[in-house]
């Protein structure tokens, strides 16, 4: 019987990378492969909405087309970083130096690394401890493979590294690359074997070289900055992390809504415009309202926001947070952008036993 597995593919579609997350769930230990700067926020609440507790990101190589986010998850929730040891003196930051043999644990589960150069010196496949799923990296793609000329890149060496640490794998096993440019998701390594224009059906070794040295390919318009930045993990030059709203700490949901505790707004009320956007009749209702709330239901918000002040950030409110997560996409919409909801709404305020208001 196959072992139960938490797993999310997620992507960045400015630099069509494939980030994933990969959960025990008896534990719920997680690890995180190729994380993406950009996407720190998006990730983080991904993982704290299925209550899982990262224990490491991996990167399956020194990116040179995005800057990953393991250094920002490390500050964040104290998550080991692992890379491959063959860098060497290059990279700094990590936690785990990575080599063909290695394992990394979450929970009850476990990936196996495997060396896989040839995109670059370090490339690391990281394959599932049933051998049902392989994190392929830039070194074999859907129907492609990763480039190899720049940054230690060898054709000869990938040929070996595909044919003998990823063609070895049960014909089933899935293959996640680290990137895809056409909308295709994942692959198997008999599909692979087979069909992949590149290394597949009765191509050789001169077959597959003389493909890859011919790609003729512009250099990744982001190297220059992709490569300083992953040889410290993603560490920003200024060492800060990367903040929602300056007037408080907001949070970012998975889904995309930004959201504030009830305990931090009960503090601050004189620092934030309350808007209730539930109906007059939910105002004075079993739940209250907040004592310093302005009243403007949702369905009259976009005609009425003239009314609303804007020398401080809003708070919406609603009963459960769901109104209000819409009520600040209108308000965004209309150039307020200082907008957080209410976490958890009325009923979240009333479980905290803070103050509240009636008719």
């Amino acid at each position: 019987m196959a072992k139960s597995l938490i797993f999310r593919q997620l992507f960045d579609a400015d630099s069509s990378t494939y980030t994933y997350l990969l959960a025990d769930p008896n534990s719920k230990a997680a690890l995180l492969i190729d994380p993406v700067f950009e996407q720190h926020l998006r990730d983080r609440a991904l993982i704290e909405e299925l209550g899982l507790t990262l224990v490491a990101t991996l990167d399956t190589h020194c990116h040179a087309d995005h800057v990953t986010g393991a250094w920002l998850m490390h500050q964040a929730v104290g998550a080991k970083i692992g890379i491959s040891a063959r860098y060497g003196a290059l990279v700094s930051g990590a936690d785990y130096l990575l080599d063909h043999g290695d394992r990394v644990k979450f929970g009850d589960r476990a990936v196996e690394v495997r060396a896989t150069p040839g995109h670059t010196d370090g490339c690391i496949t990281y394959v599932l401890d049933d051998h049902t799923m392989a994190f392929t990296g830039d070194c074999l793609l859907i129907r492609g493979a990763g480039r190899c000329d720049f940054q230690q890149g060898n054709a000869h060496t990938m040929y070996n590294s595909i044919t003998e640490q990823i063609f070895t794998l049960p014909d089933d096993c899935m293959i996640w690359p680290a990137h895809d440019y056409n909308g295709r998701t994942s692959s198997s390594v008999r599909e692979e074997k087979a069909h992949n224009p590149r290394i597949g059906g009765q191509a050789d070794e001169a077959d597959f070289v003389g493909y890859m040295e011919n790609l003729g390919l512009p250099h990744p318009k982001k190297i220059d900055i992709a490569i300083p930045a992953n040889c410290v993990c993603g560490q920003p030059e200024d060492g800060h992390m990367p903040t929602i709203a300056d007037w408080g700490p907001v949070r970012l949901t998975y889904g995309g809504v930004k959201e504030i505790d009830p305990q931090w707004v009960t503090e601050n009320l004189a620092q934030v415009h309350l808007l209730d956007v539930r109906g007059p009749e939910e105002f004075n209702a079993e739940l209250g309202h907040i004592a310093t709330a302005q009243l403007v239901p949702l369905n009259e918000l976009e005609n009425r926001v003239g009314e609303i002040p804007t020398a401080q950030p809003v708070v919406t409110v609603c009963k459960s947070g769901r109104r209000s997560a819409q009520a600040t996409v209108i308000l965004k919409k209309q150039g307020l952008t200082e907008a957080a909801s209410l976490r958890g709404g009325m009923l979240s305020w009333n479980d905290a036993h803070l103050p509240i208001a009636r008719a």
